[in-house]
């Protein structure tokens, strides 16, 4: 099921989200949805609170296969890069965001049983931050510079 992204302004795009406790059917099942959806859109990477659930759930899908990540945190980050970013919130808006150029993170398996720890660098490093962010209410354009809107076709 394609679930409604919310967009800047939505105020649960600025709260922090809650830990799982457990995974749920309901929690596999939002997981679903939430790839769903954000292939729909075209884009790389979803957060719970953009569909407007406020827990600590990010999807993501870089080129290499989905991954669902249940209270997904960064261990550990090193180097730097500037790249370009934009988000399924705020459409047609861009900008210059300097992030860790590699990261590990660590998140809960989607069977609930251990931790799963992934270590990314390029896109994927980008779009674990990116994720991560949402999930303590932190949107792209509070780092990024060179903000650019797209002016809509008249």
């Amino acid at each position: 099921m394609i679930l409604d992204v919310r967009k800047f302004g939505d105020p649960v795009l600025r709260k922090q989200a809650f830990p799982l406790r457990k995974l749920t059917k309901e929690m596999l099942a939002l997981a679903d949805n939430m790839l769903e959806t954000m292939y729909a859109a075209e884009g790389v990477g979803l957060a719970a609170p953009q569909v407007g659930i406020p827990v600590r759930l990010v999807v993501i899908d870089v080129g290499d296969g989905p991954m669902v990540l249940f209270n997904p945190r960064v261990v550990r980050s090193a180097g730097e890069a500037v790249a370009r970013e934009g988000c399924l919130s705020l459409p047609g808006v861009t900008g210059e965001v300097v992030r860790a150029d590699t990261v590990t993170v660590e998140a809960l398996s989607r069977n609930g049983q251990g931790v799963r720890r992934i270590e990314g660098d390029g896109l994927l490093a980008r779009a674990l931050q990116h994720e991560i962010d949402h999930l303590d209410g932190v949107l792209f354009i509070d780092k990024a510079t060179d903000i650019v809107e797209e002016q809509a076709d008249e």
